[in-house]
């Protein structure tokens, strides 16, 4: 994908000519120090005449063990930018050092890959030099893509598995769906399933028209999707009771139907950290919505400003709020007659409207209370995107309803019912949110969580089973460097005289 986006003709005539005939490829980002934060980058890449010189050590490269082809970010260590460069790993240095393994997944090539002087000639440099960060942004948004539509898959195996279960099951001589508990959960996974493949399909279509830029589409749907698809393994196990929590393996062993409960838990669970973990997801979006008035009216804000520039600022600052804010409330005036063309799912458009202005106006409210410490108020911001995410699946239920209602598809009727039953819910939960932003626990939570590090509840910790864990157990570390360590303390063995 970098070198689909980004590659020279010649690049891709040499390497995308090889994947298309089979070669497999990795990406090769993150390290035992970085996760999220690509900026911290170790792997160092100097140039050498026609060549950059590589060091050092990727971490959970999927693919890495297999791959003929890698995409690697390296750093320029006397410019600090970040770069992306095609390597072949059977160049000499580039070494599998390691074959991770996980909760699921069981057959994912993921491992360590160790690069010590590996020289990779300059046309191999993708794009420009200290582009890499941006190469390795876009490029994720491809794996953001894919993601909800695995989820969207995932639900719909998993309400298949429970229209089944709860149908033939008799329990107190009834089927299991005829029980409310359990039909209320239906009615959700059967609305949420319908909701996660119309985000699924939006955000690609958005993706495939082109022309945008699909950065906070693409997480919004790579976070909705995970979440939900998470929700719904849950509720999956929780129905088939002692069936879900069974391998498929014992289940076919006496007799039944392998059908894979636990598996599907333990392989979906990764997508909530896959491409940008959720609570990344939540700071890209926010930093996105505040963006613009950091822009505007980041000079009130920076503790390194005096009052004279302040002062400065102010009437630029006036003039954009002043004629951004009040249509924030004047446009609602026209919303109780808009959208009367989506029939039964307008009132539920005009819904989001009207929560679009208000999220608006408080995160302005926000950045007005908390100014430069707006930044580290992940509650509030969280729940700023929640809120969007909310509102952007509602958006594309509806729009999707309609599309099939217009095109006069079989099934429009009860794409209709599943947009209406969606809504209604999610609504509630907009709701409730909004509340939350200015009502929560946040200052409490904060003072318990610095308790917590400081050791004044430790001793909710005693009357467990003491494994000896020490505050070096969760340093992180280079495998190279441990192993490079280790050679050094085994002891010599005296070579023997001639």
């Amino acid at each position: 994908q970098p070198l689909k986006l980004f590659g020279t003709p010649e690049q891709k005539k040499k390497y995308l000519t090889r994947c298309a005939a089979g070669a497999i490829s990795a990406f090769a980002l993150t390290e035992p120090h970085v996760g999220s934060d690509p900026a911290s980058l170790s792997t160092t890449a100097e140039r050498e005449g026609d060549y950059y010189v590589l060091n050092g050590e990727k971490l959970w490269c999927t693919g890495g063990t297999i791959a003929e082809l890698l995409v690697v970010m390296a750093r320029n260590p006397k410019t600090k930018k970040i770069s992306a460069f095609v390597v072949e790993t059977s160049w000499p240095g580039v070494k599998v050092e390691y074959r991770c393994r996980f909760m699921g997944l069981k057959a994912l090539a993921n491992g360590v890959i160790s690069f010590k002087d590996v020289r990779v000639p300059k046309e191999n440099l993708i794009g420009q030099e200290g582009s890499g960060l941006k190469v390795a942004l876009i490029t994720l948004n491809t794996g953001r893509l894919t993601l909800p539509a695995i989820c969207s898959g995932i639900a719909k195996h998993c309400l298949e598995v429970c229209r089944g279960w709860t149908g033939s099951r008799i329990q107190w001589g009834v089927p299991l769906w005829k029980h409310e508990a359990i039909s209320h959960r239906l009615a959700d996974m059967a609305a949420t399933t319908f909701a996660m493949d119309s985000v699924s399909r939006l955000a690609s279509q958005m993706a495939d028209r082109g022309g945008y830029d699909i950065r906070l589409e693409a997480a919004a749907a790579k976070e909705w999707n995970t979440v939900r698809a998470w929700e719904m393994i849950d509720q999956t196990l929780q129905i088939r009771g002692g069936r879900g929590y069974e391998t498929e393996l014992s289940l076919q062993g006496r007799g039944e139907t392998p059908i894979a409960v636990e598996r599907i838990m333990r392989d979906c669970r990764i997508n909530l950290i896959f491409e940008g973990s959720s609570e990344v997801m939540h700071l890209f979006m926010a930093r996105e919505a505040v963006d613009k008035h950091l822009q505007v009216a980041g000079a009130m804000i920076d503790a390194n400003n005096g009052f004279k520039e302040k002062a400065a600022a102010l009437p630029k600052i006036l003039s954009f709020y002043a004629k951004w804010y009040p249509p924030l409330w004047l446009r609602g005036l026209r919303t109780p007659f808009a959208y009367r063309d989506f029939g039964p799912l307008a009132r539920h458009l005009r819904f989001v409207e009207r929560s679009a202005r208000k999220l608006a106006r408080e995160s302005f409210h926000g950045m007005a209370v908390y100014q430069a410490k707006m930044e580290r108020k992940q509650g509030f911001l969280f729940r700023t995107v929640d809120i969007v995410m909310e509102l952007f699946a509602m958006t594309a239920v509806i729009s999707r309803a309609r599309h099939m209602t217009d095109g006069r598809a079989p099934d429009a009727g009860s794409a209709v019912e599943l947009a209406n039953l969606f809504c209604q819910s999610s609504r509630r939960r907009v709701i409730r949110l909004f509340r939350d932003l200015w009502s929560n626990d946040d200052a409490s939570k904060n003072a318990a969580a610095a308790n917590v590090i400081a050791g004044r509840h430790a001793w909710l910790e005693e009357g467990r089973l003491n494994l000896g864990l020490t505050p070096e157990s969760f340093q992180t570390k280079f495998l190279t460097q441990v192993r490079a360590t280790e050679a050094a303390r085994e002891p010599k063995v005296a070579s023997a005289k001639p």
